[in-house]
C-alpha cells in the first residue's frame, strides 16, 4: 500500500501542468491509509455527531468500516445516501437549505477532496480566494487593496443561486478535461445525483452540488475556474498602453521646475539662490495638485478581478461604456458556457469614488490631495488613488439588530440606537453571559480588523457592553449601576470563577481596543500549499491501529472509536466519563464489547 503522503505529493507535481491528464485515480480510493488521514481531518467537526439518513454518526468508527467502503468501491456497488435536508436561518430572515450527509459519505468525500485539491490547487488562478488553503475573505480584500489602485469603476458581480444551479453535465465535462478515469467521474456523478430527503420524501437533484457536502466547495471552484481563466484572458485583451499620457499642466510644471533647478545651480549670490529655492518649493507644491496622467486617456485601460466563491469584483480603468460592455460579455459567457445567470439586482456598476460592497466591506478609491515626502525627499500625493476598506454604520446596525442587542428609537426624525437586554441569556450563569458577549465582539473585530476605519467598532462594543449590563440586570433584577459596581475589578468588568482544579480565575470583558491589523493573515497567501500539511499529529490514527482497548486493556482486538458531542456534557460519574475528562479528549478507543456495553448503559 502506497504511503498517502507520497500519493498526494505525486499528484501535486503535475498540478500546474495545464495539459496534463490524470489517469487511474479510482484505484487511489482503495488506499486504507488515505481514509485514516481523512478521518483525522474531519472527526472533530461537531456536525459529525448529527445523524444522516442512514441513522449513523462518526461514533463507532473502525478500520472495518473503512474496509467495507473500499470493498463496495471495488465492485462499484457503493451508492451515496441521500442527504437529510434541514434549514438554517439567513441574515435576511429567509431560510437556507442544508443537507446532512451520512458519515461514510463524508469520509469518502474527504478522500476525494484531498485528491482533487492536490490535482487542482496549482491549476487554479491566483484571482480565486474562496475555499482554498491559506486563502480567505481577508486575502481577497487585501489583494484588492494592493492591486486596485487608481481604478475608476467597480463592477460588483453575483451569480444567481450558484450552488443550486451548477450543471452536472458541464461539471463532469470540465473534470474530464484533466481526468481520464471513467470510474472516478462516475463516482462523483453519483454524489451529485444522490438527492435529499425532506419530510420523509425523497427528492432528486438534477443540478447543483451536494448541500453540506465536503466536496461541494472544491467542485464549485473547479466549475468557476473556467470563468476565472476567461476573465484573465479578457483582461489581457482589454489592456491598453503602458502608462497614461501626461497632462499639459504637468509637463509645463516639469519644464519650469527643471529651469528653476538650473537657475539654482547657476546662482552666484545668496539672493539668487534664495529666489531659486523659493521658486522650486512653489512649483513642487503646485505639482502635487496637478494630475500626472490624463484620466480621460482613451489609450490606457486596465481590468482587475478578484473572486470569492460566487461573489466577484472587477476594478476598471476605462469608461462607463467599457464597464457595460464587460458586464454583458461576462453575462453572456456565464450563460452560454456555464449555464449560469448573473443576478441583475446585485451586479452593479459603481463609480470608484463611491463605495462598492464586497464580502460585507465597503470598498472605494480615495481622492486626496494630502502630501508627504518620499524616500528621495520629493513631495508626493501618496494617498490619492489608494483603495480604502471600510466597515459601515449600516453593517454594524444590521449585526446588532440581528443579534437582538439593540433597538431603534426616533426623536425629532433622528435615529437613536439603544442597547437591549438579551432575555434568552438571563438563565445562563455569569461566566456564560460574559463569554457570549466577548465572543461576539472578538468575532466581529476579527473579521473587520483590516478595515481602515476599524476604530468605528468602538460603537459596536459600546452597544454590546450596555446590552450585557442590561442582561445581567434582568437576571438579578437590579439596575445597571449596581451591576457595574458588583462586577467591577479595577477599571474592568470581570467575572470570577473556579477552575476544575479549584483555582480562582478572573475573566475580563474585552478591553484590547480595535486597532487596525494590516496583516491579519500570512503574507504568502498565494503560495501553493504543500501536501505534507495532511500528515501532522496522527494520535487518533495510532490509537485506532493499536488494536488495544483503552478501557479494559484487551490487546489485538478490533477497535471502535467512541465519540461524544461535548466534553462538558459528561458528568464524570462513571469511569469511562472520568477517563475522557481527565484526558481532555472527545474520543475513546474501545473494543466492540466495551463499546456495546457503553451504549447499553451497562458500563460502570
Amino acid at each position: 500500500m502506497r504511503n498517502p503522503e507520497n500519493v498526494l505529493i505525486s499528484l501535486t507535481k503535475h498540478s500546474n501542468q495545464k495539459d496534463y491528464k490524470y489517469e487511474r485515480l479510482y484505484r487511489l480510493l482503495y488506499n486504507e491509509e488515505l481514509y485514516l488521514i481523512a478521518y483525522q481531518n474531519i472527526y472533530a467537526n461537531d456536525g459529525n455527531m448529527t445523524k444522516g439518513t442512514d441513522n449513523q454518526t462518526v461514533d463507532g468508527m473502525s478500520i472495518e468500516r473503512i474496509q467495507n467502503i473500499i470493498r463496495s468501491l471495488k465492485d462499484e456497488s457503493y451508492q451515496p445516501k441521500p442527504a437529510r435536508r434541514t434549514y438554517i436561518p439567513k441574515k435576511n430572515g429567509k431560510l437556507r437549505p442544508l443537507g446532512i450527509p451520512s458519515f461514510d459519505d463524508k469520509l469518502l468525500q474527504e478522500v476525494i477532496r484531498m485528491i482533487l485539491e492536490a490535482m487542482y490547487e496549482g491549476y487554479f488562478e491566483y484571482t480565486s480566494h474562496g475555499f482554498r488553503p491559506n486563502r480567505s475573505c481577508h486575502t481577497a480584500l487585501t489583494k484588492i487593496q494592493k492591486t486596485f489602485t487608481g481604478v475608476k469603476w467597480f463592477i460588483e458581480g453575483d451569480i444567481k443561486g450558484f450552488f443550486d444551479n451548477i450543471n452536472h453535465n458541464t461539471l463532469i465535462n470540465i473534470l474530464s478535461e484533466r481526468i481520464n478515469d471513467d470510474r472516478f467521474l462516475r463516482l462523483i456523478r453519483k454524489f451529485l445525483n444522490a438527492g435529499y430527503i425532506e419530510k420523509w420524501t425523497f427528492h432528486n437533484t438534477y443540478s447543483g452540488t451536494p448541500q453540506g457536502g465536503i466536496i461541494s466547495p472544491i467542485l464549485a471552484n473547479i466549475y468557476l475556474d473556467k470563468f476565472d481563466k476567461y476573465v484573465n484572458e479578457y483582461a489581457q485583451r482589454f489592456r491598453k498602453g503602458e502608462r497614461r499620457i501626461r497632462t499639459k499642466e504637468y509637463r509645463r510644471n516639469e519644464v519650469e521646475l527643471k529651469n528653476a533647478r538650473a537657475a539654482l545651480k547657476a546662482a552666484n549670490t545668496n539672493l539668487e539662490k534664495e529666489e531659486a529655492i523659493a521658486r522650486i518649493r512653489q512649483l513642487e507644491k503646485e505639482r502635487v495638485n496637478i494630475p500626472q496622467g490624463d484620466p480621460m486617456d482613451k489609450n490606457y485601460a486596465r481590468l482587475l478581478y478578484i473572486r470569492y466563491a460566487d461573489d466577484w469584483l472587477c476594478g476598471v480603468i476605462g469608461s462607463k461604456e467599457d464597464c457595460k460592455r464587460i458586464k454583458e460579455d461576462f453575462k453572456s459567457y456565464l450563460y452560454n458556457k456555464l449555464q449560469l445567470e448573473l443576478s441583475e439586482e446585485k451586479t452593479l456598476i459603481t463609480n470608484a469614488q463611491k463605495s462598492a460592497k464586497f464580502l460585507s466591506y465597503e470598498i472605494r478609491v480615495r481622492n486626496s490631495n494630502l502630501t508627504k515626502r518620499d524616500k528621495t525627499g520629493r513631495l508626493v500625493r501618496n494617498y490619492t488613488g489608494r483603495v480604502v476598506l471600510e466597515v459601515s454604520n449600516d453593517t454594524i446596525k444590521k449585526h446588532l439588530l440581528n443579534v437582538g442587542a439593540m433597538k431603534l428609537t426616533y426623536h425629532n426624525g433622528k435615529e437613536i440606537w439603544k442597547p437591549k437586554a438579551l432575555y434568552r441569556l438571563k438563565d445562563c450563569d455569569d461566566l456564560e453571559i460574559l463569554d457570549y458577549y466577548n465572543s461576539m465582539i472578538r468575532g466581529f473585530y476579527n473579521y473587520y480588523c483590516i478595515a481602515n476605519n476599524s476604530s468605528i467598532i468602538n460603537s459596536y462594543k459600546y452597544i454590546m457592553e450596555y446590552s450585557m449590563y442590561k442582561t445581567y440586570g434582568t437576571k438579578y433584577r437590579t439596575s445597571i449601576k449596581k451591576i457595574i459596581g458588583k462586577f467591577r475589578i479595577g477599571k474592568d468588568f470581570a467575572v470570577k470563577f473556579k477552575s476544575a482544579k479549584g483555582n480562582e480565575i478572573t475573566r475580563i470583558f474585552y478591553n484590547k481596543g480595535f486597532k487596525r491589523q494590516e496583516k491579519a493573515f500570512l503574507p504568502n497567501e498565494d503560495s501553493i500549499p504543500v501536501s505534507i500539511k495532511y500528515f501532522g499529529g496522527t494520535s487518533l490514527i495510532d490509537r485506532l491501529k493499536a488494536e488495544r482497548c483503552e478501557l479494559c486493556g484487551k490487546d489485538n482486538t478490533p477497535i471502535e472509536i467512541h465519540h461524544v458531542h461535548r466534553l462538558k456534557d459528561l458528568q464524570g460519574k462513571s469511569f469511562w466519563e472520568a477517563l475522557m475528562i481527565a484526558r481532555n479528549r472527545k474520543t475513546l478507543a474501545l473494543c466492540r464489547k466495551c463499546h456495546k456495553k457503553l451504549h447499553c448503559g451497562q458500563l460502570d
